[in-house]
């Protein structure tokens, strides 16, 4: 199975409905926002991150892991598609669960995503794949997409490292399902919204 074409021109995206959807006007909401979304994550979890470069997905998930309390800082698995961060026994979360953080842009198929084994290491950690919609579905159950858009629009020049720049964001959070379906999901969306309000 391959990556679904991206929509042509004067087509939309069709994305799915979303559980909450957040302005984070600077780089301090992201991290707020990663802090919620990590206090409800577990071992098995798997969010998908898409948005265009320079959206924040590397920066969202630097913060994460350093909320789920991984050793060492978060870094873009660009180059070598998938690293592994283990949880910091003095940290933050003792005993939580490992982070894999994984680059899918340049796989082009479910079966380059199994090569990865990412099946491994799910019983230990939470799932991160960037560029991932369309490729690893399958991976778990239940997962959450978290779509990061610039707030400045597509027309807005992205220069290569600018992920950590202070232009506001937006993010779409979409649940899919057991894990997150009813009011799991609501009290997620509930945590994540009190978080940037606070």
């Amino acid at each position: 199975m391959s990556r679904p074409a991206a929509p042509g021109p004067g087509e939309e995206e069709i994305l799915p409905k979303p559980l909450t959807e957040v302005a984070l006007p600077d780089l301090a909401a992201t991290g707020r926002l990663a802090r919620a979304l990590a206090a409800a994550l577990r071992a098995g979890d798997l969010l998908v991150l898409t948005g265009e470069l320079g959206a924040g997905k590397t920066t969202f998930t630097r913060a994460l892991g350093k909320a789920l309390g991984v050793r060492g800082s978060v870094i873009s698995p660009t180059f070598v598609l998938a690293r592994i961060h283990p949880n910091d026994p003095d940290g933050p979360r003792p005993g939580g669960p490992d982070l894999v953080h994984v680059d899918a842009y340049r796989l082009g198929s479910v079966e380059e995503v199994d090569d990865l084994d990412l099946e491994a290491t799910q019983d230990r950690a939470v799932t991160v794949v960037e560029w991932g919609r369309g490729l690893v579905e399958h991976l778990a159950e239940s997962r959450l997409e978290l779509t990061l858009e610039r707030a400045t629009g597509e027309a807005a020049p992205v220069v290569e490292g600018d992920e950590d720049d202070e232009d506001p964001r937006r993010a779409r959070l979409a649940a899919f399902g057991p894990r997150w379906t009813g009011q799991a999901g609501r009290d997620l969306a509930r945590r994540l919204e009190a978080a940037l309000r606070g």
